[in-house]
């Protein structure tokens, strides 16, 4: 199985930028896709806000399962967490936030107005792994483009504040760690689309998705496609797993008409077809991480 490193010049000088700013901010807000929560919240994120309150912004829940979406909730504000699931696209959740702050931050405004200092806006930095979300977050914020956005891992190069009235946002550049150790969390990383395509082979994602989608999805491809994905089978490389994959590909490729030379089945491009259709939603609304799978 092929092991996924990523760590470019780029992320490191924006985690030296972020250390720089820290101080300035009253609370981070760590945007994280609402598909795969734990695996889409980088540690190092944590580590820099040390003691500052920190929120967990759930992004893309109209692409995630809406009973896992609840359940995470449930499993952050049970754990100590502040939570806010928000649709960027449609505005749902946006309106929470700043009551939600107003709560947080309730005894600094105490002790701030003792020491005479008068109110300001709250200063928050948005912070994440690439492609989260938070450029279009923070234009949903905002009601108008102040951000570039794209599908595109890494759209956001520097840092820059966004000044919106009752509270100032701080965007920075999308950050992995260094080293990605488990795996798996590798894997749903690059299928949700958060590591750039081109990092794993596209029939390798295509199979870690079809053996999740099988235990957890089941009629996700028969509806899509009119395929059936294995049940039971447990992920452990795409070698292990292939003679159950390959007759799923294979199967989509006919369907579709994707053939290669001499009339053979296009598998490379039935896999890169299903990891497409996976993160644009068309195979519809699905989670990668279950909180009741912890520890499994």
């Amino acid at each position: 199985m092929q092991q996924i490193h990523w760590f470019p010049g780029h992320m490191a000088k924006a985690r030296r930028q972020m250390q720089e700013v820290i101080k300035r901010v009253d609370v981070v807000l760590e945007l994280v896709d609402a598909r795969l929560p734990l695996a889409s919240s980088n540690p190092l994120i944590a580590e820099l806000a040390g003691s500052k309150p920190r929120v967990q912004i759930l992004t893309r829940i109209d692409l995630a399962d809406e009973k896992q979406t609840s359940a995470w909730e449930k499993y952050f504000q049970e754990s100590g967490y502040s939570c806010l699931p928000v649709d960027a696209k449609s505005g749902k959740g946006i309106q929470r936030l700043l009551p939600l702050l107003e709560t947080i931050l309730k005894d600094k405004r105490l002790r701030d107005a003792k020491r005479g200092i008068r109110p300001r806006p709250f200063r928050a930095m948005v912070a994440g792994i690439p492609n989260v979300g938070k450029s279009s977050f923070i234009n949903r914020m905002a009601r108008k483009a102040s951000t570039k956005t794209g599908d595109r891992p890494g759209v956001t190069k520097t840092q820059q504040w966004i000044r919106l009235g009752e509270i100032e946002l701080l965007d920075t550049p999308g950050v992995l760690w260094p080293k990605l150790d488990n795996q798996v969390a590798a894997h749903k990383l690059a299928v949700s689309g958060a590591i750039k395509s081109d990092i794993l082979d596209a029939q390798e994602l295509a199979a870690f998705f079809i053996v999740w989608a099988g235990n957890h999805y089941p009629s996700a491809l028969l509806d899509r496609y009119q395929v059936t994905a294995p049940i039971g089978v447990q992920w452990t490389s795409a070698g292990e797993v292939w003679s159950e994959v390959e007759p799923v590909l294979e199967a989509i490729a006919e369907k579709r008409g994707l053939l290669g030379g001499r009339g053979v089945m296009d598998l490379e491009r039935a896999a890169s077809l299903v990891v497409r259709e996976l993160q644009t939603g068309q195979l519809g609304r699905m989670s990668l991480e279950w909180p009741s799978e912890l520890g499994v």
